[in-house]
């Protein structure tokens, strides 16, 4: 959303808002692709990483990657899913939460 200026996660979907407690993460994904597609741009690829230390989510990869491939047409094959953890360390190592980063490939349409 940065590099269309289209703002942060949180101008989109504050965490104040009741309507979007405990949504489906997809049915977010959708409205931010269609926030995209407005600008005219479409997504090329993606690489990303999660990281946390339970549970182990690289069998649940090929899941994913096919879920998030149906909303953004674009093949499983450029959805990078990568998971890491941080040796135990912050709160992401002592399990009180997960962290994601993401970078991709808009193309103008």
């Amino acid at each position: 959303m940065g590099a269309l200026c289209l703002g942060d996660i949180g101008f989109h979907f504050p965490n104040t808002d009741e309507s979007i407690k405990g949504i489906d993460s997809k049915i977010l994904l959708k409205k931010t692709y269609e926030l995209i597609q407005s600008k005219g741009y479409a997504v090329v690829n993606i690489d990303s990483t999660i990281c946390l230390e339970q549970p182990k989510i690289m069998k649940y990869v090929p899941e994913m990657q096919k879920a998030i491939a149906a909303i953004l047409m674009i093949g499983i094959e450029d959805i990078s899913i990568k998971a890491t953890t941080t040796e135990k360390m912050g709160f992401a190592g002592r399990e009180e939460g997960v962290f994601a980063q993401a970078s991709l490939l808009l193309l103008k349409q």
